[in-house]
């Protein structure tokens, strides 16, 4: 056995005794956290509401490759991108709530309370949060050919000249496209918002000088930042993002409390036992300290972060009542 297998067999070992250290102060019976047996005895599917590529798919591959490892068991990730993640949830609640089906959620599910006028689920009644997964920010950025140099340039221009200037998200009512719309309710700008279908199409206007700003995960931009095609303005948190330290939030912009990060976490059926749900708690909480899930989640500009249930069941409330309120000030046509 080569010196890199046993290095990753006591890796292996290292994360699993941490997973049963964690379940045995949570009170939680190893050998029997299922009635009907061990759990997790097969495979676990993960349904995520997004495309191949994107952030929360990304995020979800890498941290569950590692809480494969923690718990034994393969972690599966199925896409379903479709209807504002309302396939997905669905197909969830459909599923035994046995802990072998999970949902992927994010603040976009936040985002769809408030859009949609009745939706088909309760994200809140019919789930259980287990843990979130990763946090990240948005990053503004304009086209190198561009005179912004800073956000401040950019909010003086909006203001020098009314309706005039133009903020690039890609669709209606995503976090993206709702962010634009806090930013100009909260810095007191008069612009307009245009959403794109697909960020590569936003980008490419961008670049080319026809859209003045653009809100987009890290993931997204990073490739051209560092090429230098487009210029970071400013990135959307409370505080400067780890992989852009030297860019300034657009708090410290002079929009006073702006504070937008984004989400993804684990949620299963309302109806899952607690030991089952104690059991995926304890193994995100190994596999999200992992220095190397973090390190890999880091270099897309995520955050890989664990939380208790109740941290993120409050995250979620907080966001649905945040959004749902830019939404209905916005004037965003609802669904």
């Amino acid at each position: 056995m080569s010196r890199i297998s046993h290095i990753d067999r006591r890796q292996t070992l290292r994360s699993t005794a941490m997973v049963a250290g964690a379940l045995a102060l949570l009170g939680v019976n190893v050998s029997g956290a299922s009635a009907q047996g061990k759990y997790p005895e097969s495979p676990i599917k993960v349904v995520v509401p997004f495309g191949a590529g994107g952030v929360g798919d990304v995020t979800a591959r890498i941290v569950g490759e590692k809480l494969g490892s923690v718990l034994g068991q393969r972690i599966v990730i199925e896409n379903q991108p479709a209807a504002g993640g309302i396939t997905a949830a669905q197909s969830v609640l459909r599923a035994p709530a046995d802990g072998y089906t999970l949902a992927l959620f994010s603040n976009g599910t936040a985002v769809s309370v408030g859009l949609f006028n009745k939706l088909p689920f309760d994200p809140v009644k019919q789930f259980q949060p287990v843990s979130s997964m990763g946090f990240f920010d948005f990053v503004f950025v304009t086209g190198a050919d561009k005179p912004y140099k800073t956000m401040g340039d950019l909010l003086k221009a909006a203001k020098d000249k009314p309706g005039v200037l133009n903020i690039g998200t890609v669709v209606v009512g995503s976090t993206q496209n709702l962010t634009g719309e806090l930013l100009k309710t909260s810095a007191g700008i008069d612009a307009r918002i245009v959403p794109f279908k697909t960020t590569p199409d936003l980008l490419l206007s961008t670049m080319r000088g026809d859209v003045d700003v653009m809100i987009d995960s890290y993931s997204s931009l990073k490739t051209n930042i560092d090429d230098g095609k487009i210029r970071a303005l400013a990135t959307s948190g409370a505080k400067r993002s780890p992989v852009l330290p030297n860019v300034p939030t657009v708090a410290e912009s002079g929009v006073k409390d702006f504070d937008v990060v984004s989400w993804n976490a684990f949620f299963v059926h309302a109806d899952t036992p607690k030991a089952i749900v104690d059991t995926l708690n304890a193994g995100l909480k190994a596999a999200l300290e992992d220095p190397e899930t973090r390190r890999k989640a880091l270099e897309l500009g995520i955050e890989a972060r664990y939380s208790t249930p109740q941290d993120i069941a409050k995250r979620l409330a907080d966001d649905i009542a945040k959004w749902s309120a830019v939404i209905e000030k916005a004037g965003v046509e609802k669904r």
